[in-house]
């Protein structure tokens, strides 16, 4: 529950970062989220129908990209330690316009899945990790707030862009769909990344509980790993929720249109989340938040699996999750400064992202086996559910084996200020 730690070297200042980045951060990630990520549950069945491609191919090469977006990521991260992320976000914006425009005309299946391939690699470079990485530098120690308001936006994405990608489908067809989109990410996201985060780089904060220069010997911690361990289950289950969300109430009765507007108000709910954050995290202890967090999520997917209807109720608890889902994205976003603070932040990050992605990456693709093979969304959702609650099983043995950071630093202090006041009340009596 430290957001600030009194042992560190705060660098980023208002001087130093640039004016203009947080809202372009906000508008960039909407859009790349938007664009890359949540029009393709939306197309999907248009796109299999058209081609003749079965759903798990197509799924299976979006799951291809999230594992190329997770392993590219922790290069990714050293690159922006060093360098920041002006030249990364931008070259990766420029990128995910050439890959929608692939995907969009595609003839054939390998050339799909090589065009979600390169998709894939413009994820890892203006997705939620390097912005994370901008903020937490650039913002120093109000990277809470400036975190939460990235977040904000981005949860947004797929209320904007899910009834968007449905309405412009249902007058144009899946490719013209596709290159409109690339069209709106080339025209906020390039100019947006190319001049507002042209901003000085400052130097790396130091922490006393971090091993200086060595991040590795952190990854190689018993904390880091369960930590990595509990989130990459939790991704899992969480992100099989969103892909499988829309073929869920399309099973159960709703429209196309009436499932995507279900996704894409999960987003609203998901900004209600974040704008929780900040209280949870002022009243719970990392690890207490790290469990309370993933067994709710674990509940309104047990919730979804075992509710038929009506669609009211089931928007309502899309929403809900939605919400917890924001709350995980600001958890997994602190989750080294809280623990192990900035120092080193892009490839720890990176790091732990890596197999969160790589678990999330599979979870579209392993979804649609296993719905398959269990007789229906409602079964896949009821396997999901147990899964995070082992995730937060997992979870509760995340606590570090050291003093949380700065806590030892407290306790000096106290040592500190008890013996200042001593001598003060000596020095009185002698008077």
């Amino acid at each position: 529950m430290t957001d600030v730690h009194a042992d560190e070297v705060v660098t980023g200042t208002p001087r130093s970062r640039p004016r203009a980045a947080l809202p372009a951060l906000c508008a960039t990630q909407i859009t790349s989220w938007g664009v890359v990520y949540y029009a393709f549950p939306v197309l999907n069945a248009r796109i299999t129908t058209d081609t003749g491609w079965s759903t798990t191919a197509t799924t299976g090469a979006f799951s291809l990209a999230l594992v190329v977006s997770a392993l590219a990521g922790i290069p990714v991260g050293r690159i922006l330690d060093r360098r920041g992320p002006h030249a990364v976000m931008t070259s990766g914006s420029l990128l995910a316009v050439a890959a929608v425009l692939a995907i969009a005309h595609a003839t054939s299946l390998a050339a799909f899945t090589a065009a979600w391939l390169l998709a894939g690699l413009s994820m890892a470079a203006t997705f939620y990790q390097p912005a994370f990485a901008a903020v937490t530098r650039w913002w120093g120690e109000d990277r809470v707030r400036a975190l939460t308001v990235v977040t904000l936006a981005g949860g947004l994405a797929s209320t904007a862009f899910a009834p968007l990608t449905a309405a412009l489908a249902e007058h144009l067809s899946w490719r013209t769909t596709y290159t409109v989109l690339a069209v709106i990410l080339a025209a906020i996201t390039v100019p947006a990344h190319a001049l507002a985060l042209r901003g000085t780089w400052p130097p790396a904060s130091t922490h006393r509980t971090q091993h200086e220069g060595h991040s590795g010997s952190v990854a190689r911690s018993r904390p880091f790993l369960v930590l990595a361990a509990a989130l990459t289950v939790n991704g899992f289950a969480m992100y099989a929720v969103v892909i499988a969300l829309v073929p869920l109430l399309t099973e159960r009765g709703a429209s196309p249109t009436a499932a995507a507007w279900a996704l894409g108000l999960g987003g609203a709910g998901q900004t209600l989340g974040r704008t929780l954050y900040a209280t949870v995290a002022r009243y719970t202890g990392v690890t207490a938040r790290t469990v309370a967090l993933i067994a709710v999520g674990g509940l309104t997917t047990g919730a979804l699996a075992a509710v038929p209807g009506p669609y009211p109720l089931l928007l309502f608890l899309s929403v809900i999750a939605g919400a917890v889902r924001g709350n995980l994205t600001l958890l997994q976003a602190t989750a080294v400064t809280d623990r192990w603070g900035p120092a080193h932040y892009g490839h720890l990050s990176g790091l732990l992202a890596a197999p969160v992605t790589s678990a999330s990456a599979l979870a579209p693709f392993a979804g649609a086996a296993l719905a398959g093979g269990l007789g229906g969304y409602p079964a896949l959702f009821a396997l999901l559910a147990g899964l995070s609650f082992g995730a937060g099983v997992l979870a509760a043995g995340s606590g570090r084996s050291t003093p949380e950071p700065g806590s030892s630093n407290q306790a000096k202090a106290r040592v500190r200020n008890s013996f200042l006041t001593r001598i003060s009340g000596s020095r009185s009596r002698l008077k």
